[in-house]
């Protein structure tokens, strides 16, 4: 029996785990994605080029790879046809590669324009949504309202459309706002009848059989510090980003479950709004924005950046069972002279190592310091060639959170990569 490894992101999200899956996916014949929706946007560059993928798995680019979309995974299927057409440039046929499970959930037009809505009504409590429709479509899911890949399959799917559609436009007026349904209808069902050409799968019948004889790689979507439950709530993803939704977004049980990857960057960053307790709001967290090129990959939003929280990142290694630690983009403190890390916080004048139930509270980081090591990582591909100063930076945090360290990326060529 073989096992399934996962690539979590252990941070707010934007930790790198596109490059990651994309390095590691030549050791695996199947990727899976397990959670999430386009709003998350994984950066791949290789052969001098750049890609962004946001529904499909970062193994697509991989020969001979298979692509499961599964049932945790809100679906799109407008931004999936965009998402194909992009990679069919590559010589890339995507029915060949990619298969969707039934039961993964339906963005529909109205989920979008639900999205805007509440954000626009939620006025300055608004959570800083991506406005993909994630959520909506997540709630219908859990009111069980909701419409699902395997429905397009049905006789009734139109009427199953139709009442869910009517629902939205119920639930506008209430919140006192005008839309317009049809606007992107055309094009949605124009993408649903492409979508069909795909092999719709029982996802968990699919990877518990595949799991008998070859191993899997699950990507996950968004950070762990955005996981519905054990994130900073309110300012949250709608799914669960942590190891747990693994096996609830497959079907898979625990004991499936074998390395967890956990990447985070070598600096905290975080996009839209809620707590961030090492945030730099000066010429530090410019120069770290700049040089880390730290703007969304679907969105384009500059991303908030701040020092390394340990605290927050050994909370999360914790709650995912982590095994093997990813660390991205150390290369972009290459010029800093003083390099920080959050240790502990002081909250109501006592000090803790623990990240709090209240994320709103007033938090002030402790930091320890390291000197800067003044080298340019990105050409550099074996460990004994590292700065000494940087080898402490890594030993340190590998004592502080009890895991290895056991892959280095050092820009974002899939290339430029070190294995201890």
């Amino acid at each position: 029996m073989s096992k399934i490894d996962v690539v979590l992101g252990l941070q707010w999200g934007d930790e790198g785990k596109g490059k990651i899956v994309d390095v590691l996916a030549g050791r695996y014949p199947a990727v899976a994605r397990f959670q999430g929706g386009p709003n998350a946007g994984h950066s791949l560059q290789f052969d001098g080029k750049s890609f962004v993928v946001r529904s499909i798995p970062s193994g697509i680019f991989r020969e001979g790879s298979v692509n499961i979309i599964g049932s945790g995974v809100v679906f799109d299927p407008t931004v999936f046809r965009e998402e194909c057409a992009n990679v069919s440039k590559m010589g890339i046929v995507p029915q060949e590669k990619i298969v969707i499970s039934k039961k993964a959930h339906l963005i529909l037009p109205t989920h979008r324009l639900m999205d805007a809505a509440l954000e626009t009504a939620a006025g300055k409590g608004k959570i800083g949504s991506t406005l993909k429709g994630i959520g909506p479509t997540y709630t219908d899911k859990v009111a069980r309202h909701g419409l699902r890949v395997g429905d397009i399959l049905t006789p009734d799917f139109k009427d199953k459309f139709e009442a869910l559609k009517a629902r939205h436009i119920r639930e506008f007026a209430s919140l006192g706002f005008e839309c317009n349904p049809e606007e992107k209808e055309a094009e949605w069902m124009d993408a649903i009848e492409f979508v069909k050409g795909f092999k719709l799968i029982d996802c968990e019948y699919f990877v518990n059989g595949w799991l008998e004889d070859k191993p899997m790689l699950a990507e996950g979507a968004q950070g762990s510090l955005l996981d519905v439950d054990y994130g900073s709530y309110p300012f949250v993803t709608s799914s669960s980003t942590t190891i747990g939704g693994v096996c609830t977004g497959l079907g898979v049980a625990p004991s499936k479950v074998g390395h967890v990857y956990g990447i985070f960057k070598a600096y905290c960053t975080r996009v839209g709004s809620g707590p961030f307790p090492t945030e730099l709001f000066d010429e530090t967290g410019e120069k770290i924005r700049q040089i880390g090129h730290e703007f969304g990959a679907v969105t384009g939003r500059p991303r908030r950046c701040g020092w390394l929280d340990l605290v927050a990142l050994k909370y999360t290694v914790m709650i995912d069972g982590v095994t093997d630690l990813i660390m991205m983009k150390a290369d972009c403190l290459d010029s800093f002279e003083t390099i920080k890390v959050c240790t502990s916080y002081m909250i109501d004048g006592k000090e803790t190592k623990e990240f709090p139930f209240d994320t709103r509270a007033e938090i002030t980081p402790v930091y320890t310091e390291f000197k800067g090591w003044h080298t340019d990582l990105t050409g550099i591909r074996k460990e004994k060639d590292l700065p000494k100063e940087f080898k402490d930076y890594i030993k340190f945090m590998e004592d502080y959170l009890g895991v290895p360290i056991t892959i280095i990326s050092l820009g974002p060529d899939r290339e430029a990569t070190i294995e201890r």
